[in-house]
């Protein structure tokens, strides 16, 4: 499906009834017709109640939602699409309290919802690999308690960024929270998000020493008022990601940090494309595979 500029009244034209949200799910498993997982045959009938369609030579019944991010849905895929269209329409992001009373489910439902979606973005944006010119930093974000700040700040998690540097303006973005930032944690996210042979600045914590065993490292040594001339857009990005965890969900826990800032980079990451957003985010939804959350 290619991402188009869509509005609300779009949205609802193409997936204001079930039966249209059950036809792009179709689509999307069987882009070339309905064929049976178990015997091969070409035609089936739709069962419109159990979003399945039933074989006409085995009658097995194929779920249409079966190993999806929609798998054992009890919900209507509408509220599900809708869920899709509002999170991605909002540039600061949608709370589960103002979801749950936008499309009538519960606080825990809506909850779980926007959790699968964050979890979806995130698999999205692990395809893509930095280049070029990188800053890489660390940051201590989110956590709910007050203590003191800086590197080893009471009840707040350690991320590691990086960042494209493409001059006058930023390029793409990757963030990963880690139990510590030591060399093995920023060996790991450099493996994860950079091809080796790329040029990375950062600065001169020891344990980013690790960067250049695989990357061109420049590191130095800079005093906080001169950090922004070495490292710019990620001290940006840093401000960027605080502001948008205490503006809508005014702070997270450490449990689930990790999905906030993975809907913080596919944002950051789409944002010359804000109005084909919805629809983006419905594929990067549609092509993913069953989640199951942890109930912690």
């Amino acid at each position: 499906m290619k991402a188009t500029e869509t509005n609300l009244l779009d949205w609802q034209k193409r997936y204001g009834t079930e039966e249209a949200c059950a036809q792009a799910l179709a689509r999307q498993r069987w882009p070339e017709g309905f064929r049976c997982p178990r015997c091969g045959h070409d035609h089936g009938y739709v069962i419109s109640t159990r979003h399945s369609c039933e074989c006409s030579q085995c009658h097995y019944q194929a779920s249409r939602t079966a190993g999806t991010l929609f798998h054992s849905t009890n919900l209507p895929l509408s509220k599900w699409f809708w869920a899709i269209y509002l999170a991605a329409s909002d540039k600061g992001g949608i709370s589960a309290a103002r979801l749950s009373k936008q499309i009538g489910v519960s606080w825990i439902t809506a909850s779980r919802m926007l959790r699968k979606i964050r979890i979806a973005m995130g698999h999205r944006d692990s395809i893509y690999r930095l280049h070029d010119l990188i800053e890489i930093d660390d940051a201590l974000v989110g956590g709910r308690r007050s203590g003191k700040r800086g590197r080893g700040a009471e009840g707040k998690p350690p991320v590691l960024v990086a960042i494209e540097n493409r001059d006058k303006r930023a390029g793409f973005i990757a963030m990963q929270q880690v139990a510590a930032v030591t060399r093995e944690t920023v060996a790991q996210f450099v493996q994860r998000h950079l091809p080796p042979g790329q040029l990375v600045r950062s600065d001169a914590l020891s344990a980013l020493v690790e960067i250049g065993k695989t990357q061109h490292h420049a590191a130095r040594v800079t005093p906080p008022d001169k950090a922004g001339e070495w490292l710019p857009w990620v001290h940006i990005a840093i401000g960027n990601l605080k502001a948008f965890l205490l503006g809508t969900y005014h702070g997270v826990s450490s449990k689930y940090l990790q999905e906030y800032l993975n809907e913080f980079c596919y944002r950051f990451n789409r944002r010359e494309w804000e109005a084909e957003l919805p629809l983006r985010l419905l594929n990067a939804c549609l092509t993913h595979t069953q989640v199951k959350l942890k109930m912690v």
